[in-house]
This record gives C-alpha cells, structure tokens and sequence, in this order.
C-alpha cells in the first residue's frame, strides 16, 4: 500500500503530519511524533509580536541615556542592523532537525507587513525544510476595505518569499469576499502551498471577574466541511499544494481530505486527546479501508471526489446547496438535535 504523497515539493511517507501546537515545544516528542508515523511536523509558532517586542527592548537598553552625550549615539549601530529574534526558536529548529529524519517545517505567525518578515531567513539558515506562514488578522478599521486586507496578506507572502529559498506555505481564514481567487493571487505572489483554514479562537467573558479570557476549544469532526469543500473546490485550479487542517480527527477524515484533492492533513486535537502514538492508529485504519475498497496508493484516490471536473463549480455548488435544504425534514432535524445532545 502506497501511502506516499508530495506536499511543497516534499516526497513524504504519508499524509499525516501534526499541526503547529504546543505538542512540538519538546525534542522528545517530535521523535515520538516521527516514531509513531509522522510524515512531517510543523513547529510551535513564533509571533510577530515577539520579534518586535525583542526589537524594542533592545533599542530601549541600548540608547537609554545616551542623549545625555551626543557622541555616544555613534557608538551603537541601529537597531535593524542587528540579527534580533528568539534564538531559542533557531536552536529548537536545529536540534529537530539533528533528531529526526522528517521534514521540519518552522511555523511564523504575524498579521502585518514589517521587519518580522526577515526572521524567515534565519529559519530557513537554522536548518527548516519548510515554513508555514500563519496570517492571523482580524480586521477591525471600519475604513479598511476588504481589497486593501487582501493587498496586505500578498505583500506579507512576497516579503516572506524574497527572503528564503525553502518552500512556504500560506496558513489563512476563509474570510474572503472570494476565496478562490485569493488562493490564486496568493500562488501568484509565490505561495509553494496553502494551508485550509486557521482557527480564530474567539475570546469569552468572565462574568464574576468582568474580564475578557482567552478560550481555546479544541476542534470537532464537523470542523472539517469547510475546508474540506475548498479543497474540492481549489484541487487542479491552482498550482500550489494543498494541506487541510481543522476537524481532522481519524482515518475517515482523512481520507475525506485526500479525495477532495489535499495533498497532506493535519492535526492537532486528535493528538492532544489521545496522545502522539495515536497517529499509528489512524494509518493502520487508513491502510485498513485503502485495503477493503481496493485502493492501490493515495495518488489513486487523491482528489477522486474533487470539482476539478465540474465546467461550473459555482453552479454545483448551488445545486448542493438546494438539494440539502429541500431533502431536510423534520425528521432529520430532531435526529440531529438528539445525536448532538
């Protein structure tokens, strides 16, 4: 059974690679993760946030007191002349790569176009196969039109990629007056790949405290179906790789993805719930139904169940729309509400 696929121009083993969570901070995991079937792992991400606060404090201890001696502000060189950022991250990167024979893919995760860009080179000298670029915006200027947002996230993709030669992968929402052609402009822009879709954690109220918490919910199966039916819809239209995230939790889901056209899945929940070993499980059940239905490789299958045929998939996607609305009942709904229960 050929479970091999290519992802960023990458030949990997499987399919099935762990998501950027928290589950890859320790070097120890990351070879349970490979031990366990890995294909890949995407590292924790590193924010923007954090490069620029270490940008800041720099400049700050640096030029403290120094307009107390003119001369003395020639002693130091600016700021941006300095390779900033954490190195724990460069060094996390090159004990990875030092353990396991996987691909590891660094993870980089701003919101703005800025100086932040330029620690994708230093991911890339530490030793990085691949970079996912995490573009997590909320936009919230009511004079910002979407055109200007998505003018950003292209910038922010082509600063990126005029600084490395590795592949990179674009993590995005699907909050776009027209995704399709967001996907298209981002592949233009040189994006190797896009990741489908980022999960906006979206915060709650304490109401004895009167605060705001931050609130992590893992993901559910049902988190699937939109990424899953833009999948379907980008497969064969444009030349980047395909990876699907969010709501994957088993071989089934897996196997969704692949014949919607993605060419890698991961996840994160799934591991967290059950562990990293849990990845086992889930290839012998994906080599399992491969068996049974008589599927040779997962090139066969990949993108099977996909639109790349439909001359129309805007037409197609209506009529699945109708179909689904006109064949409910009231039957259904109250199963529904019940199983969910």
């Amino acid at each position: 059974m050929d479970l091999s696929t290519t992802y960023l121009g990458m030949k990997l083993r499987s399919p099935l690679v762990p998501s950027a969570s928290p589950l890859s901070e320790k070097i120890d995991t990351i070879k349970k993760m490979e031990d366990s079937g890995a294909a890949a792992v995407v590292l924790y991400s590193l924010f923007e946030e954090q490069l620029s606060i270490e940008t800041l404090e720099l400049d700050h201890h640096m030029t403290h007191g120094t307009n107390s001696f003119a001369e003395a502000l020639t002693y130091f060189p600016e700021p941006d002349e300095f390779k900033l950022g954490p190195e724990e991250y460069l060094e996390h990167i090159q004990k990875a790569k030092a353990t396991v024979d996987i691909p590891v893919i660094a993870s980089l995760n701003g919101s703005t176009l800025g100086g932040w860009t330029d620690f994708a080179k230093m991911m890339a000298q530490a030793g990085a196969d691949a970079l996912e670029l995490n573009i997590y915006s909320i936009p919230t200027d009511i004079e910002k039109s979407g055109a200007a947002v998505e003018d950003e996230y292209v910038q922010i993709v082509q600063a990126v990629k005029s600084n490395v030669s590795i592949p990179v992968a674009v993590k995005l929402s699907p909050f776009f007056s027209n995704m399709a052609n967001m996907a298209k402009r981002l592949s233009e822009a040189g994006a190797d790949g896009l990741v489908l879709f980022n999960r906006f954690y979206q915060p709650d109220i304490d109401l004895e405290n009167l605060e705001v918490l931050p609130n992590v919910l893992l993901s559910t199966p049902q988190a699937l179906r939109l990424p899953m039916r833009w999948i379907a819809i980008l497969y064969g239209r444009v030349p980047a790789s395909l990876a699907a995230t969010s709501g994957i939790h088993k071989a089934e889901d897996v196997l969704k993805m692949l014949m919607a056209g993605a060419d890698v899945t991961m996840m994160a929940a799934a591991l967290f719930r059950n562990g990293v070993e849990y990845l086992e499980e889930v290839e012998q059940n994906l080599q399992e139904w491969m068996e049974t239905n008589e599927y040779q490789s997962v090139e066969q299958m990949k993108g099977s169940m996909s639109q790349a045929k439909s001359a129309d998939p805007s037409a197609f996607e209506r009529a699945q729309y109708m179909r689904a609305l006109t064949t409910y009942n009231l039957a259904d709904a109250r199963k529904t509400f019940w199983s969910a229960g």
